[in-house]
């Protein structure tokens, strides 16, 4: 079984930790292949930046429909950048991060809370849950207030701030699991868990178990209609290369 994980951002050091992520848990037999594209923003933190982000994104989806067809697909960006598109071009599932952590998250705890990086990301995830209908189940969307590319940065406050959130959401909203809302997060999870003694998710590792689940029970997602085939048409300029055939 091969799962492309798609980080619709362009910073190859994030690619590949969580490309280390999805091999850590993948089962044996599954081939992880990490990507990102060439051009899109460093980090994806608001709605501009994901807007840039989604071309990117879709022509690595669409390389690999062509070239070397996937098991399944996740992207890797906690809003899910870019998703339901993927899911009309990709004959195989395409799973989002975000989705799957809240998912596996609502099947662990009656009450979970999200921790994100920016307060700007906040609305989005929000949005996210609504759509996903668990909104019920989510106590609160947190900000850490640090910025996604500062995860990676030696000596940066990140890994605490998260932390303080996390105590501040098992004790303010009575959550009782906590998702992390920013795929850099990836390699927090499990110690962040045993310091706080409750379940914290990584939307990397919930998405490539989903994404192998599906495929290992020959599922692919529907093209009845909202996730049939683009349309053929022209497309212009810059765009031209995107086209639908």
């Amino acid at each position: 079984m091969k799962i492309v994980v798609v980080n619709p951002n362009t910073t190859a050091s994030m690619t590949r930790a969580i490309g280390e992520t999805a091999a850590r848990v993948a089962a044996a037999g599954t081939d992880i292949v990490a990507v990102n594209p060439a051009d899109g923003p460093a980090s994806i933190e608001g709605f501009y930046d994901e807007a840039f982000a989604v071309p990117g994104l879709l022509r690595e989806i669409a390389r690999f429909e062509r070239d070397a067809p996937a098991d399944a697909y996740v992207v890797a960006c906690f809003d899910d950048t870019g998703l339901e598109a993927a899911r009309c071009l990709a004959r195989a599932p395409v799973v989002g991060i975000g989705e799957a952590a809240f998912h596996m998250a609502s099947l662990l705890a009656a009450r979970f809370s999200v921790i994100t990086t920016l307060g700007r990301s906040v609305v989005a995830l929000e949005h996210n849950l609504s759509k996903y209908g668990l909104s019920s189940r989510c106590a609160r969307v947190r900000a850490a207030e640090v910025p996604v590319l500062s995860l990676e940065q030696p000596g940066s406050p990140a890994r605490a701030r998260i932390d303080a959130e996390i105590a501040r959401a098992l004790s303010e909203d009575r959550a009782e699991a906590i998702v992390l809302g920013c795929a850099g997060m990836t390699s927090l999870a499990a110690s962040l868990s045993t310091t706080h003694g409750v379940p914290v998710l990584d939307g990397v590792a919930a998405a490539v178990k989903l994404a192998e689940g599906l495929a290992a029970l020959g599922l692919r997602t529907s093209k009845a209609c909202s996730y049939a085939p683009p349309l053929a048409k022209t497309f212009d300029g810059v765009f031209a290369g995107d086209a639908p055939r």
